[in-house]
């Protein structure tokens, strides 16, 4: 896919629909890009960022379920045809 494809999917709004992980990705971007003033910003900072990490492991433990889940389904409806 090249930059004018992306480009157009992007103004037709034409993007499939995002992921949880894609939301935490840009939300890290974002949390990265702030530059604190307080050392108590700092640790706020340093604590959202922890709190991402988790959320990505929990969220990638998740989608490992639901593809399983998905797979169980699939041979279960295989079995009654």
């Amino acid at each position: 896919m090249n930059l004018n494809d992306m480009t157009r999917r992007f103004l037709l709004r034409e993007e499939k629909s995002k992921s949880a992980m894609t939301y935490l990705q840009a939300l890290k971007e974002t949390i990265d890009s702030l530059r604190p003033r307080t050392q108590s910003d700092y640790r706020r900072i340093e604590i959202a960022k922890q709190h991402i990490a988790e959320v990505r492991k929990i969220t990638r433990k998740l989608q490992e379920r639901v593809i399983l889940l998905e797979e169980q389904v699939k041979v279960l409806g295989e079995g009654r045809e």
